[in-house]
């Protein structure tokens, strides 16, 4: 897979940790990595956005930004109200096909959910999967309430005709309760999508070289690791 889009059930659950864990793996694979942020918001001009944690977690990846929006809310919002131009789907395959021309490995993470808007078209980061014929990994929570956003997110997966290799959790609890316990199976069952990683929470709070380390422990091989389902899914039923 050269190119992987990283979108979300939500805001907040994970997606540059885990974007950062697969170009850790693609990393000490010896494989070249591009991280895209279409349209960052909620930061200004001169603080580190997504792209800078991926790189500050994972190690030596190209850093691409086509838009900086200072609100912390959806792209097309935020570019309204700061009065600066949106990020159409087209300007991301673009991008896209350039970093990937010069790198093994392009990850593009979304902003929010798989249907936040990037304009007011109502052009979103699936349209962009679907220009570039790329697979959609989706991230999400552990907890209470992800297998409606999830069943939801793989659905309007389906319907685009987007390919999505699997679920991986943003955020899996040292101390999982009966709801996250649930889910490792459910999440399968529901939404047809394989679960292929569990990210531990507090990943991110890790020492990049201890981050390097782990990250293969947390993804499946699909995705560069050596993390296990079954094995995973054991843990969890005596948690």
């Amino acid at each position: 897979m050269p190119v992987i889009v990283v979108t979300g059930t939500g805001t907040e659950i994970g997606k540059t940790v885990v974007t950062a864990a697969l170009a850790a793996c693609a990393l000490a694979a010896g494989r070249s990595v591009a991280v895209l942020k279409p349209a960052q918001t909620g930061v200004t001009a001169h603080e580190p956005g997504d792209a800078a944690e991926v790189a500050r977690l994972a190690g030596p990846v190209t850093q691409a930004e086509l838009a900086r929006y200072p609100d912390p809310l959806a792209p097309n919002t935020a570019a309204r109200r700061a009065g600066l131009p949106p990020i159409g789907p087209e300007h991301v395959a673009e991008a896209v096909g350039k970093l990937a021309a010069e790198h093994d490995l392009v990850l593009v993470e979304g902003a929010g959910g798989l249907l936040v808007r990037l304009d007011d078209r109502g052009a979103t980061i699936a349209d962009a999967a679907r220009l570039l014929g790329a697979p959609v990994l989706v991230v999400t929570a552990a907890g209470l309430g992800t297998l409606n956003a999830t069943e939801l997110t793989a659905r309007e997966l389906r319907r685009r005709g987007l390919d999505c290799p699997g679920v991986v959790v943003g955020s899996w609890p040292d101390r999982p309760g009966l709801a996250e316990r649930c889910n490792v199976a459910d999440l399968p069952a529901v939404t047809g999508l394989p679960l292929i990683g569990a990210v531990p929470q507090g990943a991110g709070t890790l020492r990049p070289a201890g981050f390097r380390t782990a990250a293969a422990d947390w993804l499946a091989p699909l995705l560069g690791g050596r993390w296990d389902a079954e094995s995973f899914a054991r843990r969890a039923e005596t948690a």
